[in-house]
């Protein structure tokens, strides 16, 4: 049984309620007195969301608690109700309303219920009641379109700036396509600045291949027939990779070309190129070179090395061993430069290897370097096959070597083997 107190309590709370506002509080209180009293464990729970909706609740004692997705890893405590205050009102005015949300007993607690049948009596006693129905859900419905144009509003912003974000997007997709294109169409001109087809004679055979770590790279080579009769063999790898890059080998490659026919050494030709560059450059790009001139008469190789790597010599009877050096500078970096220039005799079934230091430098999955004495190893392995070959299968092995992993740098190799008499 209720109490006094709890009923004038509950009196009180149905006068807070828009519903019955405008009942007289004597009125009221009689149709509290007839409302059934419920109590509710700790942890019971009056409704659950998603029940259909027929009773308003009013607290006498205890405290409810108001959940969203109840008993989940998701529940959300919305409020708590105490003596005085109610839960479940508009399930009174929305015929078969459903509960928004779940209702539990915080602690032990006793509600009065009134239900539907109870209302609609009451509704039939004071009719005013339905003017409150009607200023409630005029509240509501004004609400609720604020609230849709609120929403729409919002939809139109996110709608508005996910239409941006696709044209930026699309914007972007058609810039990549036009750089790709002009990559492509640089790594054409790159190919083509480097011999499509390399000299052959009885008694030298030349080989080569190129791999670039980007779609244009900064490596290149070249063998040519100088105006005398000899040749002329280069390799070079400018500082860097990419576009700017390409730029400066081809600059640099037709320096030296120009510079290799009117009759100069192999380091006359280097110092008048880095005269060229350092002249013309506006950056701080470099480029190693080895430049060397092949006499096939007397089987001189006399060659001017500007930092590069220095070269090997394959023997024929399979010992490998690295030309005698000394330190050079590179191309481009100071007006006056200090070259190794030197001097080799090749002899029949000799092969001389150069090479960029992108073959060294290549690295396994598991980081470790390729190095010089892997390529050594490998290369004293190839005796008695083409210069062609030779570079072949250098680069196989150095690919099986790195099984996938990422190549940060150009690899370029020129093999010339000596013919045996």
């Amino acid at each position: 049984m209720s109490t006094p107190l709890q009923k004038k309590d509950a009196t009180t709370a149905f006068l807070k309620i828009p519903l019955f506002h405008k009942i007289p509080k004597l009125e009221l209180y009689k149709l509290v007195d007839e409302l059934p009293a419920k109590d509710y464990k700790a942890g019971g729970y009056l409704f659950h969301a998603g029940d259909e909706g027929d009773s308003l609740y009013v607290v006498l004692s205890g405290m409810l608690e108001i959940v969203l997705a109840s008993d989940t890893k998701d529940e959300m405590f919305l409020r708590v109700c105490g003596p005085g205050e109610y839960v479940g009102e508009m399930s009174l005015i929305m015929p078969k309303g459903r509960r928004t949300a779940s209702v539990r007993a915080k602690e032990d607690s006793r509600v009065l219920v009134m239900g539907r049948d109870k209302f609609t009596e009451a509704l039939e006693r004071w009719p005013t009641i339905a003017y409150s129905m009607i200023e409630i859900m005029s509240e509501r419905l004004d609400t609720s379109n604020e609230a849709a144009f609120h929403d729409l509003v919002a939809k139109n912003h996110a709608l508005q700036q996910a239409y941006d974000e696709l044209k930026a997007a699309q914007a972007q997709l058609i810039e990549k396509e036009r750089l790709e294109r002009e990559l492509q169409v640089a790594a054409d001109i790159q190919l083509s600045i480097l011999p499509d087809v390399l000299p052959e004679f009885d008694s030298f055979g030349f080989g080569a291949r190129i791999l670039p770590a980007r779609q244009v790279g900064g490596d290149f080579y070249d063998v040519f027939v100088l105006k005398d009769g000899r040749l002329g063999v280069l390799i070079g790898d400018v500082a860097d990779k990419g576009v700017p890059s390409a730029l400066f080998m081809a600059r640099a490659h037709a320096l030296i070309m120009a510079e290799a026919d009117i009759g100069l050494t192999a380091g006359d030709a280097l110092r008048l190129v880095n005269t060229h560059i350092t002249r013309l450059q506006k950056s701080t790009q470099f480029v190693t070179v080895l430049y060397g001139i092949l006499d096939m008469e007397t089987r001189e190789f006399s060659y001017a090395r500007a930092g590069h790597e220095p070269p090997l010599i394959l023997h024929s009877d399979g010992s490998v061993e690295r030309v005698p050096h000394s330190s050079g500078m590179a191309l481009g970096l100071w007006d006056m430069i200090t070259l190794d220039e030197r001097a080799i005799q090749l002899l029949p079934g000799d092969t001389l290897l150069l090479f960029t230091d992108g073959m060294t430098d290549c690295r396994s999955p598991k980081g470790e370097a390729f190095g010089l004495e892997r390529i050594k190893k490998t290369l004293s392995g190839l005796t008695n096959v083409s210069a062609q070959l030779v570079c072949d299968n250098l680069l196989e092995t150095l690919n099986q070597y790195q099984d996938g992993s990422k190549q940060d740098d150009d690899v370029t190799l020129v093999a010339v083997t000596a013919a045996i008499r």
